[in-house]
């Protein structure tokens, strides 16, 4: 493949959009591998709900909290693919690194190192993308690149579990881990860096300081921030148990569990694509729509998500319905939302702005989801014994409910921030003094 230019072919930009994709699919396969494995990892260590929660949240919220912001800004100042390629290949290896742990502490070492991957990787991801494709396209790509997760969470819950049924859980996380070097590699030596398609604002490189709290003082980007965080909190803290929940629940196997989920993933799929597309067709007829699809979508997802935990235990077809439906509309957020958050903040900080929601998604989502999910599973189930993961999972969707207020309140303010944006934007670069 050869390298893009400043006028990258179709062939080039689809190619690039695929291998991005895969990348975050193997990053994110990943991070939901130890949702599959968690049942045969508690058992070898001893581990509480509790403890497994501090593995797959505090462990990635870690890395992000240390290294999310000054990788973005770094993908912003510098070359976006150097940024990608270490923050993937290096999580890669240390992801890989899970199959050698001997216990509590040398498995959340191996999962606070994998998460480098997407802590640079995906807001590097981003600025690409944003500028190899044009502002009208854009919630379609971005809503491409983000069928990266449901794509990783499907691999792991098909793939991940019949690995783990056949080959152990420490083989599981050596093949992915591989796997996700080998393309690194691929992109590494496939594609370059693309050409950065706006004039660099005047005097940007005087006002790098000071660009996440710029981020929190705009009120579009403040309330598009905070409403990522609590989907992101519903979504991770459920992701991390719903597996053992349909094998506590349910009674299923880990492989049948894993079909069960892998059908969700595939709703996800599908819904993260019909989101983005339709985010864009609407838009031509009013901006709004940027946001007012992620509303529908949450507001669709909350009941469906509150059904299926109240289904009784055996009702296995009811259940798995309304999961899918849950799964397919709970994703509407997302590409529609991170799409707005490039259309209202300079193009030289989209990286950082990217890094600064996955941040604050990280610490409150995937940070304090899968651990306030154990830690309410462990308390509800003296009182409810055989109960507490499904109603700590019901407070978890229930988190849903701000984001879709935050969300609301991002959309009154959003066509104005566009437009002012997109017109600053369209102004030559003021010469440089020297």
């Amino acid at each position: 493949m050869p390298p893009l230019s400043a006028s990258p072919t179709p062939s080039q930009r689809s190619y690039a959009l695929v291998l991005l994709t895969l990348l975050s699919a193997l990053a994110f396969m990943d991070r939901q591998i130890l949702a599959v494995l968690l049942q045969p990892v508690k058992a070898e260590f001893g581990l509480t709900d509790l403890q497994v929660g501090l593995i797959t949240g505090l462990g990635f919220s870690l890395t992000f909290v240390l290294l999310g912001i000054p990788l973005g800004k770094h993908a912003d100042r510098g070359q976006r693919r150097t940024v990608l390629v270490w923050s993937r290949g290096v999580g890669a290896l240390l992801g890989a690194a899970g199959a050698m742990a001997a216990g509590f502490w040398s498995l959340l070492a191996s999962r606070a190192g994998s998460a480098l991957s997407d802590a640079g990787g995906a807001p590097a991801s981003v600025s690409m993308l944003s500028d190899l494709y044009p502002p009208e396209k854009r919630s379609r790509v971005i809503s491409v690149l983000g069928t990266g997760a449901s794509v990783g969470s499907l691999l792991a819950l098909v793939l991940g579990s019949w690995l783990a049924q056949q080959f152990g859980w420490r083989v599981t996380m050596a093949v992915i881990g591989g796997s996700a070097l080998l393309c690194t590699l691929v992109l590494r030596f496939s594609v370059a860096e693309p050409a950065r398609t706006h004039h660099a604002a005047a005097g940007a490189s005087a006002q790098r300081r000071g660009a996440t709290r710029e981020l929190w003082r705009n009120p579009v980007t403040r309330w598009l921030i905070l409403g990522s965080a609590f989907t992101l909190l519903a979504g991770y803290g459920f992701g991390a148990w719903n597996n053992a929940l349909l094998i506590r629940r349910h009674g299923l196997s880990l492989q049948d569990a894993g079909w069960v989920s892998g059908a969700a993933a595939l709703a996800s799929i599908l819904g993260a694509l019909w989101s983005g597309n339709l985010t864009d067709r609407l838009c031509h007829r009013d901006q709004r729509w940027q946001l007012g699809v992620p509303l529908l979508g949450v507001a669709l997802a909350l009941p469906s998500g509150l059904l299926y935990l109240a289904m009784p235990a055996g009702a296995v077809w009811a259940a798995t319905a309304l999961l899918v439906a849950y799964a397919f509309f709970v994703v509407w957020w997302a590409a529609p939302v991170y799409a707005a958050l490039s259309f209202v903040v300079p193009p030289h900080r989209r990286a950082t702005a990217h890094a600064t929601i996955m941040l604050v998604g990280s610490v409150v989502g995937s940070g304090l989801g899968p651990i306030v999910t154990g830690w309410l599973s462990d308390r509800l189930d003296t009182g409810l014994p055989g109960d507490g993961l499904r109603f700590a999972l019901m407070a978890m969707v229930g988190m849903l409910l701000p984001g879709w207020l935050a969300f609301s309140r991002a959309l009154p303010a959003y066509p104005q921030a566009r437009n002012a944006m997109a017109e600053q934007c369209s102004k030559p670069a003021a010469p440089q003094t020297h």
